[in-house]
């Protein structure tokens, strides 16, 4: 049974989320107010999924999330995002900091539950093309430190190319299809970048693919 976390500053929001998952079944282990509580929640009942609202009073939903996942202990939790615009900035710093994927917030009742059970199973919630627009919107270019250039340096030829489709928005099944290989060969090419890289999801592998310039807005891969 997945154990979730609802975490929204609306008691009524909140309350409602909290009904529609324990009526699907769903092992909901705590609510929070706030980042803050979230945070605490999180280190106390290690759930699954949270659902996280991303603007809250004190701690933002990004702020908490950033926290959670250093702090979390190995299965990380998965962080369903709760927003009311789905290409804004707070979208993309919350994937920037591991967010496994993004909801609206007036999303049906069938649609949240289909989230939390694609989160829960590993997976990412939005399309490929949504995350790379996305981060093309958004993504400024960094300089890279000497750690993750010897990062990118241990990656191997296949991982790099993996990692730029990646970025480039192309599905597991597109790059197979590009790379003549198997979706099977292509999740363990990507998993082991993300490995090397200290990457807890997909859309982080593609923010830092932007800014470390291997691709670039618009254009192509380096």
């Amino acid at each position: 049974m997945t154990r979730a976390l609802v975490v929204d500053d609306q008691f009524l929001v909140r309350a409602g989320l909290v009904a529609l998952l324990r009526a699907a079944g769903i092992d909901v282990v705590g609510e929070a107010s706030d980042g803050e509580e979230a945070v605490a929640q999180a280190a106390r009942t290690r759930p699954d999924v949270i659902l996280m609202d991303i603007r809250m009073p004190g701690m933002s939903g990004i702020a908490a999330t950033e926290r959670i996942l250093a702090d979390a202990e190995d299965p990380a939790p998965r962080i369903l995002i709760l927003t009311t615009f789905d290409l804004d900035e707070y979208v993309y710093s919350a994937l920037r900091a591991g967010a496994s994927g993004f909801l609206l917030k007036d999303s049906g009742p069938e649609r949240l539950l289909t989230a939390v059970a694609a989160v829960g199973g590993g997976d990412t919630l939005f399309a490929p093309s949504v995350t790379r627009r996305l981060v093309e919107a958004f993504a400024r270019p960094v300089e890279r430190s000497p750690h993750l250039s010897a990062d990118l340096d241990a990656l191997t030829a296949r991982e790099t190319e993996v990692l730029k489709l990646t970025a480039r928005g192309l599905s597991n099944l597109e790059i197979s299809d590009r790379l003549f290989i198997s979706e099977a060969t292509v999740k363990t090419h990507l998993n082991r970048a993300m490995s090397k890289l200290d990457l807890a999801s997909r859309a982080q592998a593609v923010v830092l693919a932007y800014e470390s310039g291997l691709v670039t807005p618009g254009g192509g891969a380096r």
